[in-house]
C-alpha cells in the first residue's frame, strides 16, 4: 500500500507529535504512605482501566486494588517485578522538562535554559542557574523547577494492552538522558528495552548509611529484530 511521503523531502515541516493522555496505565516507583513518601523495590502500576490493572498482576504478579486518588487511574498493583521488558518507539517516545508546580499548574516549565510556555515567555531566557548543583538546591527549596521526564512504552509481554507512561523526577535519570536518547537514535525504530529498579546503597561522610532505588532504561536492539530473534534475548545492551 502507497504512503504519502511529502515529509522525507521537507522533514522539519513534519507535524511534531504532541503528548496526550491516551495511556492505559502508569508506572510507579514510589507510594504516599500517610503523608511521607514511600521508596519502592518492585514496580506499582496505576490504572483506570480493571481489565489492564487485571492483566498487569497477571503478568507482573500482585493484585488489582483501589487506592485513595483524584485522578482517573484509581486501581494499583502492586507488582512483584523490578524489572520489565518494554517496548519505546524512539525519542518521540520521550518528554523532558524542567518545572515548578504551583496549584493551578506548572508557574514555571522551561528546557533549563529558555521558557517552554506560557506562550508569550516561550523561547525567552529562563534565569535558571547555570550549575547543576545550584539548580537541585533550588528546586530542593521550592525555589526553582524540578527535572519531569515522561517514558511512554508498551509492554513487550503484552504490546497490544497500549501505552504506558512512566514520569520521573530523578536526578540521575536527567544525567543519562542524552544517553538513552543517543542509543534510540542509534537503533532508529522501536527498539526492545529494559525498565528497572536499580538498588543503590552508599554511605555518608558522616558515617551515614544511605539505599534508594533509581530508574534505569537499557536499551537492547530493535523490538523487530528481537522478534525474529528472541524477544527475551540475552544479548547485552548498548
Amino acid at each position: 500500500m502507497a504512503r504519502l511521503r511529502i515529509f522525507d523531502t521537507d522533514p522539519d515541516a513534519k507535524p511534531k507529535q504532541k503528548f496526550t493522555n491516551d495511556t492505559v496505565g502508569r508506572f510507579r516507583s514510589g507510594r504516599m504512605v500517610g503523608t511521607r513518601p514511600e521508596s519502592l523495590s518492585e514496580w506499582r502500576v496505576t490504572s483506570g482501566d480493571p481489565q489492564v490493572a487485571a492483566a498487569v498482576a497477571e503478568l507482573y504478579g500482585g493484585k488489582p486494588e483501589e487506592w485513595e486518588t483524584t485522578s482517573e487511574d484509581a486501581m494499583e498493583v502492586l507488582t512483584d517485578a523490578d524489572s520489565v521488558k518494554v517496548i519505546i518507539d524512539g525519542t518521540s517516545a520521550i518528554r523532558s522538562r524542567m518545572v515548578l508546580w504551583g496549584r493551578q499548574g506548572p508557574i514555571h516549565e522551561c528546557d533549563g535554559v529558555s521558557f517552554l510556555g506560557p506562550e508569550e515567555d516561550k523561547g525567552k531566557p529562563c534565569g535558571c542557574p547555570e550549575l547543576l548543583a545550584d539548580r537541585k538546591a533550588a528546586a530542593k527549596s521550592g525555589r526553582g523547577p524540578a527535572p519531569s521526564i515522561e517514558i511512554r512504552f508498551r509492554l513487550a509481554d503484552d504490546p497490544d494492552l497500549g501505552i504506558f507512561r512512566f514520569v520521573s523526577g530523578s536526578w540521575e535519570l536527567v544525567k543519562v538522558l542524552h544517553e538513552l536518547e543517543d542509543k534510540l537514535d542509534r537503533v532508529g525504530e522501536p527498539a526492545l528495552c529494559t525498565l528497572r529498579l536499580e538498588l543503590v546503597e552508599f554511605q555518608t561522610k558522616s558515617g551515614i548509611d544511605v539505599a534508594y532505588r533509581k530508574p534505569v532504561v537499557d536499551v537492547h536492539k530493535a523490538y523487530g529484530k528481537a522478534i525474529a530473534d528472541d524477544p527475551y534475548t540475552s544479548e547485552p545492551p548498548f
